[in-house]
């Protein structure tokens, strides 16, 4: 595809890297290969420090990027890439974890600030602004006293698994609709709990 050509950019937040893959914190990054296994797309070259997956889904032109820099230093590559396309905000989409929200819970959003997350507060910081929609994947306050830097880069137990694999499969189907409806049509139809 042409440099102009992509019409929507999805990026997903996590950390690189076999050592991170069953974190909590890459919730953005399964989602992202989810969606490119439902939408027959492959991860198959790197572009502004991400990995990038790209073709038609039901005529519209995407792009999936998974930032390589480490969740707090996402912003660099997203704004390059959103700059490079030259794509509306509004025709970006950022999937990430949230602690502030449950585990089986997908919250979507316009825009908003970065609720405490750093991978999210540095693409506002790259960007310049807040307006834009975003996916929150809850996975659940950390028990106890827990830090919560350790909780997230926690892997999630055979239980939490299990409940996540039945919310990313329900996350793909948030984001098609917000891809094929736009952002009103998605939130309200998959706002909330789904487990």
């Amino acid at each position: 595809m042409t440099p102009n050509s992509a019409s929507f950019l999805i990026v997903g937040l996590g950390n690189p890297g076999r050592t991170y893959r069953g974190n909590r914190h890459n919730v953005g990054f399964m989602l992202l290969d989810r969606l490119a296994e439902s939408w027959g797309l492959t991860f198959s070259r790197q572009q502004f420090d991400a990995l990038i997956a790209e073709g038609l889904v039901q005529g519209e032109k995407v792009r999936l990027a998974k930032p390589e820099t480490f969740v707090n230093l996402s912003g660099r590559p997203v704004a390059s890439l959103l700059r490079y396309y030259k794509l509306p905000l509004r025709h970006l989409l950022v999937a990430h974890d949230d602690m502030d929200i449950p585990l089986g819970t997908l919250r979507m959003r316009p825009e908003g600030g970065s609720g405490g997350h750093k991978g999210m507060r540095s693409i506002q910081e790259n960007l310049g602004t807040q307006g834009f929609p975003r996916l929150r994947i809850g996975i659940g306050r950390p028990p106890g006293n827990m830090d919560p830097a350790a909780f997230v880069l926690q892997d999630f137990s055979d239980q939490e698994a299990e409940i996540m694999g039945q919310v990313l499969e329900r996350a793909v189907e948030f984001v098609s609709a917000w891809l094929l409806e736009g952002i009103d049509v998605a939130m309200t139809r998959f706002n909330g709990a789904v487990m």
